[in-house]
Order: C-alpha cells, then structure tokens, then sequence
C-alpha cells in the first residue's frame, strides 16, 4: 500500500489537537487565515508544541497577507520569525518569496534557506502566483527546499490536476509535492489517482457558534477582511478522519 502523508492547515492550538487525534502525520499552523495565513503568535506556537506529542508541527512564516514581494525590515522579521519558530520547537517552516516579475527570488530564499537550516522547509502557495512553476520547481530544488505547497495554480487542487500530475512527474522524487487547497473527503482520492502525489494539505474545519449572548453585529473588528465574528472555524476530528479513510480506503 502507498505511504500517504497528510497535513493540517491549523488555524489554532484547538485545531492542532484535532488534527492529532484524527491522526494527521502533522499541521501547519497558522494565524490570519482570511489573509491566506500569516505567522502565528509566539504563545500558540509554544502551546502547540507542548500539546503536540506524536504529530509534526511546521510554522508559517508570513509577516503579513497580499503578495510575496517583501521589504528588507519584512525579511528581518521573517529572520526573527524562524529563530522563534526553532527555539519553541518546530519541526518544520512554511515560507515563499517573489520577485516582482513573479519568479523565485532566489537570493532572499537562499538567506531564509540558511537560517533555517536542520528545520523542514515547504515553499508555500506564493507557488500558484509565480509566472514560471516549471522553472520555479528546478530552482526550489536547487535551493534544499522539501516540498511545495501547490494548488496546481488554480483556485483548488481538484481543478489543478492537470499541472499537478505534470509538476509530480518533473519533480522525479526530487522535491515532494503537497497538494492542498479545497482538498476534502469527496475529492482527495480522485487527486491522488490523477497526479500520483502522496503528500495532502486540508484543514478539515467546521463552523462553531459563538456563545455570547451579547451581540453588536453593528461593529466590525477588521479593515478591509470582514468575517462573522459570532462564529469561529475549527479542525473538526470527525473531518480530518474521514479525509484520511477516504484515501486510504
């Protein structure tokens, strides 16, 4: 039988203890998700680690939503970031970085590299925004990169199949791809039987209520990203179960 791997998108230490006991290989925890993901705190990094007892725990490393194109005091930041990251004890770092012209910036990346040496490094989606995946591939295996992150550059991983299963076979066991975005128990067989990837990234969350009482729905918390701020999304144990059987199967 194929060796899968399978990783949470964790949007907090509630949704890490989900994905553990759903038996997650690992997560990718995150803060910021309606920005696509930025930097947890350094408290839900070191709770997560605590709790965290057999499932692998990768970091995002992104200081703010929108693109990938960072400023030197970004990069600093990012610098920061990892060194945290690895004092509290991740296993792993989740980063991506683009020229302006939508290619890998391939210096900063190689500064980033270094600092994170001896952690797991998965280039994120910045991926599906690149101009050149095919090239991108061959220079963040030059780079020691361990995997990519990808959607096939399309909204979805279901509808990226066609450069997923092309990316896998230019990869060569090189470089791991792991496909993610909208990746669910309907679709994930049908992904790993038309790419040949092993390697899944979902989030498996369902929406709880608030329990206040008191609602001003009048005021908003954010800026330019509203959300329903009387509800929260969590990992769902049943969900990440069920993904994982629906492959397996």
């Amino acid at each position: 039988m194929r060796k899968y791997q399978f990783e949470i998108c964790a949007n907090s230490v509630e949704s890490c203890l989900a994905a553990q006991e759903g038996n997650a290989d690992r997560v990718e925890l995150c803060a910021g998700i309606p920005e696509g993901g930025t930097t947890p705190s350094y408290g839900e990094i070191a709770i997560a680690r605590e709790v965290l007892s057999n499932t692998r725990l990768h970091v995002i490393i992104r200081p703010r939503g929108g693109d990938f194109l960072y400023s030197d005091i970004e990069i600093r930041t990012m610098l920061k970031d990892i060194e945290i990251a690895r004092s509290l004890g991740a296993d792993g770092v989740v980063f991506g970085c683009l020229t302006a012209k939508g290619e890998i910036d391939f210096a900063t990346m190689q500064v980033l590299m270094e600092a994170s040496k001896g952690l797991s490094v998965t280039f994120h989606r910045a991926f599906d925004v690149c101009c050149n995946p095919q090239k991108a591939l061959e220079q963040l295996i030059e780079l020691g990169c361990n995997r990519i992150l990808t959607s096939g550059q399309q909204p979805t991983a279901e509808q990226g199949i066609p450069l997923l299963k092309e990316l896998q076979k230019q990869a060569a066991g090189r470089i791991t791809l792991l496909a993610g975005c909208g990746v669910n128990e309907k679709n994930i067989a049908r992904i790993a039987a038309e790419t040949d990837i092993n390697e899944f990234h979902f989030s498996a969350r369902e929406s709880i209520k608030s329990e206040m009482e008191y609602k001003n729905e009048a005021v908003s918390m954010g800026g330019t990203v509203h959300i329903n701020e009387y509800e929260h999304n969590v990992t769902s144990v049943k969900r990440v179960q069920e993904t994982i059987y629906a492959l397996q199967k």
